[in-house]
């Protein structure tokens, strides 16, 4: 990989060429514009039973922009960032602008809202690891992985990533900001075997410091043995029954959320929860925060893809929503102000207080009681308009606070309002790989179809 201070020379080279595609904007008669460009540069390693299956560098990115002329909007990209190619993906832009409608709520995020000197957040950790080294990692993590149990028979492979980069924006209100980030990520994925039934399972570590991400030896132990732990699974009779979801897939509870209060789906009244500012949408024990500038964190940010600076926010307050999630153009549309959230949401901290706080993984089984705790889930049977939901769901049967065996090929239903509302607890076990921090969720009741 390159050197550490590789990247920061690129990103202040790059600036440079964002202030003069927004100058050279200007000068074609754009009222306005906008310039955003990525970077990610890095290496991937994947092994398979010992063997290297891939050996992958990346190096690539593009710069996008957009301009406005009397409330039309017309954008281009280009990989290439030479003169030449600037100018044609500016004309471009300035061609396309000349035949689209008007529409009076594009346009550049308003000026007072713009971070103009973002702080730091500490999310630039490089390593320089070789091509050998990363194979060695990958190799050592499935080698601890297949000593595990003598049921563990096959690997479906072990990888290593390791990625830097970085993203610019500037516009013609004076803004020109960016910062560097790296990616570290290790994983592994076993099979096991019993008799004629097959599993298969996975365990990774996600970190910006590659120090920090899990051993090789505890990914692919935890691999293997969630990998044993599905073998003889079998079905459920058909009925209603307490839920838990696994703090891993927890969040996609959440996800559907996200969409749900999200502008451009409120505007185009295509949400089940259009007008519920100040309503209860969760059990009053429940809080939401949003807390972009958590440093080294995954998904802070000091502004969002629109320059528009990130600040705490409260998403659920008892229960209760206390903002959608807007951009600059679905603001406009509502008649309200952009939440600086184009582009996604920034560390979500979940807050459950007095009865809704579950205590650790085995204190939320305990809650549970007898119902069915999901491990894994299915196709994409989510009705944001209405809130239906139907997956396909794999995990565990619980009895008396313990797991009595593992489930697969059943169907869990119901509504997201239902869900939302049913939730009895969240767990201490929070899961810090992504954007949302959640631990298990206790649903009181959903609709399994298996038998």
């Amino acid at each position: 990989m390159t050197e550490s201070n590789g990247i920061v020379i690129q990103l202040e080279q790059v600036k440079e060429r964002v202030a003069k595609v927004v100058e050279l904007a200007q000068s074609l008669g754009a009222d306005s514009a906008e310039v955003a460009m990525s970077r990610q540069q890095g290496l991937s390693v994947g092994t398979r039973m010992g063997e290297v299956e891939t050996v992958e560098f990346t190096n690539d990115g593009a710069l996008g922009l957009t301009v406005y002329m009397d409330g039309r909007k017309g954008s281009a990209s280009t990989a290439d960032l030479s003169e030449g190619a600037l100018q044609q993906a500016v004309q471009a832009a300035v061609n396309i602008a000349k035949y689209t409608s008007v529409d009076d709520c594009s346009g550049l995020a308003d000026k007072s809202l713009l971070a103009m000197e973002p702080e730091d957040l500490d999310l630039y950790h490089p390593h320089a690891i070789t091509t050998d080294e990363a194979i060695d990692i990958a190799k050592a993590c499935e080698e601890s992985a297949l000593t595990v149990d003598n049921r563990i028979t096959n690997s479906d492979g072990a990888s290593l990533d390791s990625f830097e980069g970085f993203k610019v924006y500037g516009n013609t209100n004076g803004q020109l900001v960016g910062y560097p980030s790296s990616r570290h990520s290790l994983s592994c994925v076993m099979i096991a075997t019993d008799g004629d039934d097959m599993q298969r399972d996975y365990a990774y570590s996600v970190n910006r410091r590659f120090d920090l991400l899990d051993s090789t030896e505890s990914i692919g132990r935890q691999a293997s043995l969630e990998a044993v732990s599905r073998l003889n699974a079998q079905k459920l009779p058909t009925g209603k029954v307490p839920v838990m979801f696994k703090a891993d897939i927890a969040n996609t509870i959440f996800g559907h959320f996200i969409a749900a209060i999200s502008g451009g789906n409120l505007y185009r009244k295509s949400s089940f929860l259009v007008d519920s500012i100040g309503k209860q949408v969760f059990p009053n024990f429940l809080n939401i925060s949003e807390r972009p500038h958590i440093k080294q964190a995954l998904a802070s940010s000091a502004f969002d893809s629109e320059g528009v600076k990130t600040v705490d926010r409260e998403i659920i307050t008892d229960g209760c929503l206390a903002t959608y999630l807007l951009t600059s153009y679905s603001a406009r549309k509502l008649g309200l102000e952009t939440t600086g959230h184009a582009g996604g949401i920034h560390n979500w901290v979940l807050n459950a207080q007095g009865e809704g706080a579950g205590g650790d993984f085995d204190a939320m089984l305990k809650k549970l009681g007898t119902g069915f705790l999901v491990t894994e889930l299915m196709g994409q049977g989510v009705n944001v308009v209405n809130g239906d939901y139907s997956r396909g769901a794999a995990g565990f049967w619980v009895e008396n606070g313990e797991i009595a065996f593992p489930v697969s090929e059943v169907t869990i239903a119901g509504t997201l309002q239902e869900i939302f509302k049913g939730l009895v607890a969240v767990g201490s076990d929070t899961d810090y790989r992504g954007s949302i921090r959640t631990g298990s969720l206790l649903i009181n009741e959903m609709q399994v179809a298996g038998n």
